[in-house]
């Protein structure tokens, strides 16, 4: 058994190959079935409901949350394999199901396998909450966001040719099988439970929720995610309609979006350890706004490269400095419903920008839209400058 709290290394490949597993399964979710209905003939409002209803985990995750913390004499370990384990077996199981013959055979699946991802990811992150500290958190939580976004890439691309050359079954079966390896790696891992009785959750979280730091991040972090979903979802609109660029290229541009994303969470996150997590979000912030605002200029492909670059960059590090302190002041005895709110509130944000981009893009047109994402920032700096950063404290 291998003990992490002696090897440090293994800590980062532990939770960066889980949250590897966690980017494999949310392309899949977001671009392969997608793809895979619409060439099935499902009608597109069929294919986003399908999508939405398979999403739905995500946006839930404190309930995983709480069955983990209510649950406290099990291990996060096995929570983690048994998580894992129903999110491999069911991308299996959809290989050999037809959506066009047992449409609702195939969502059951899908939504199963991403309630397993949900307990997959709460039991994780309770788990780096117990055994972090803080002046490592941020380097942490920065390979596991940047290997959430390199399973993005890997989905997006390795599987999708898969896919193409060998058929949705084959792609489903290897996505599957290549989970499967990287889920059961915990079982080398030896874990020490710091708590062992059952905690009275309820009066816990209203405790920490009661803060006045806890309270103001809770607010600050739906609100300072906005103008990243905004942009997030409205630049490959203005890339197909406005630059007239065609399905390759964007995806090329978006390749970019997301490596960009993968060295923005490792950089931001190493540097939060050194900076402290509120300065380095006033610089990401400051950043952000100035390169969001800069898109109006974008009338070419190149220009808007760079530019989609830098911001998945500082997106990529914001996620990662965000999740290391939402982790500091998380209190690790109701670590996974603690943490899962704050996600939460945290992914609300981002969804609701983007949701609500094309209405934008609609109503105001591309220039006020990116002219707005920028300013969205602004209110939440206001915010952040309230805000009680809890102290950095070194390892004993």
């Amino acid at each position: 058994m291998i003990d992490i709290n002696k090897y440090s290394s293994s800590k980062y490949l532990l939770f960066g190959s889980l949250y590897f597993s966690e980017g494999l399964q949310l392309a899949i979710a977001t671009v392969i079935i997608p793809i895979y209905l619409l060439e099935k003939n499902f009608p597109p409002e069929l294919a986003t409901f399908v999508i939405g209803m398979i999403m739905i985990p995500w946006t839930i995750k404190f309930v995983f949350g709480w069955i983990v913390d209510y649950s406290i004499q099990l291990s996060r370990k096995q929570f983690i394999l048994f998580g894992g384990l129903v999110s491999s077996v069911s991308l299996i199981a959809i290989a050999f199901v037809d959506p066009s013959v047992s449409l609702i055979s195939f969502l059951l699946l899908l939504f199963i396998g991403h309630c397993g991802i949900g307990f997959l990811d709460v039991s994780a992150d309770a788990w780096v909450i117990e055994i972090s500290h803080e002046k490592e958190r941020g380097k942490l939580n920065g390979v596991m966001a940047a290997s959430l976004f390199a399973g993005m890439a890997i989905g997006a691309s390795i599987i999708a040719l898969i896919a193409q050359n060998l058929g949705y079954s084959i792609a489903f079966l290897a996505a599957g099988l290549l989970i499967l390896p990287i889920i059961l790696f915990p079982l080398f891992i030896k874990e020490i439970k710091k708590i062992k009785k059952h905690q009275k959750i309820a009066l816990l979280l209203i405790s920490e929720f009661r803060k006045k730091t806890t309270q103001s991040i809770a607010v600050f972090l739906p609100i300072v995610l906005i103008g990243g979903g905004i942009i997030q979802f409205a630049v490959p609109i203005y890339m197909k309609i406005n630059l007239q660029l065609d399905i390759g290229q964007i995806g090329l541009i978006a390749t970019v979006f997301i490596l960009a994303k993968v060295v923005g969470s490792l950089v931001c996150g190493a540097t939060s350890d050194k900076w402290g997590r509120k300065t380095s979000i006033y610089i990401i912030l400051g950043l952000s706004v100035f390169f969001s605002a800069s898109l109006i200029f974008a009338n070419n492909w190149q220009l808007l490269t760079v530019l989609y670059g830098i911001i998945g960059f500082l997106s990529g590090g914001l996620l990662s400095v965000l999740m290391a302190t939402c982790m500091d002041i998380t209190n690790p005895k109701i670590g996974a419903t603690q943490f899962s709110i704050l996600m939460s509130l945290a992914n609300a944000g981002e969804l609701g920008g983007g949701g609500t981009s094309g209405t934008l893009i609609s109503l105001l047109g591309f220039g006020r839209v990116f002219l707005y994402s920028a300013w969205v920032f602004g209110p939440a700096l206001i915010i952040l400058y309230f805000i009680k950063f809890k102290k950095q404290t070194r390892k004993a």
